[in-house]
């Protein structure tokens, strides 16, 4: 009797990763070209003269910044969580503060900076700290504006966690009021994005902004 034949088609995985890992660097290629095209048209406009030495390579090296500046637009939650949720026998609010912030204003394309807060309430399930920053890259690393900025990173947490309650605060200076404008220095503004118990419960707030040693500053 002859031995039974597996007529399923073989994939070399290698070859599969090699030629996706071409496809992207092509992709990449072709879309630093483009920015990198807009550039020199850009520093033609405004009056300089992107041949000259010190602007040469300064299209490519926008180009490649850019991308890299927004490169959330290409993230997903999903795959920065993945294994790093764990589960715990705890309802205690859970607190990271001081979160470094850089986003891109989607009105000017300049950037704005600075802190988030971020805690939440967990119901039987926690997030790996660094989970919390790497949430919020996905979202900052693109045009953005803060408010909107806030909440997405709030309903991410609240998607992947489901907690009792998530509460987001961030406080940036805009280079859009900074450098143009109005052009004050040392504005801060400030937003907030609540979720379930800590939206409308005043002693979960109370017990949030306390460790954040905040008091009624928002």
């Amino acid at each position: 009797m002859s031995p039974e034949l597996n007529l399923s088609p073989r994939v070399d995985h290698h070859l599969f990763l090699d030629v996706t890992q071409s496809l992207e660097l092509r992709q990449q290629s072709e879309e630093v070209a483009a920015i990198a095209a807009a550039v020199r048209g850009i520093l033609h406009q405004i009056g300089e003269n992107p041949d000259r030495e010190g602007l040469m390579k300064t299209p490519d090296r926008y180009a490649k910044a850019l991308l890299f500046f927004t490169k959330g637009y290409s993230e997903k939650v999903e795959e920065v969580v993945s294994d790093a949720i764990f589960s715990v026998d705890t309802r205690d609010l859970v607190v990271v503060r001081d979160i470094d912030i850089f986003s891109m204003c989607e009105h000017h394309m300049v950037p704005f900076v600075g802190k988030m807060h971020v805690g939440y309430i967990p119901n039987g399930r926690v997030l790996g700290l660094s989970k919390l920053a790497r949430i919020a890259e996905i979202f900052a690393r693109r045009l953005q504006v803060q408010e909107r900025l806030t909440r997405q990173i709030a309903e991410a947490i609240d998607e992947v966690l489901s907690p009792l309650g998530v509460a987001v605060v961030m406080e940036c200076t805009h280079m859009c009021m900074v450098m143009r404008g109005v052009e004050k220095t040392g504005t801060l503004t400030s937003t907030q994005s609540m979720l379930g118990s800590l939206k409308g419960n005043e002693k979960e707030q109370h017990q949030f902004y306390t460790l954040l040693g905040l008091g009624k500053k928002i």
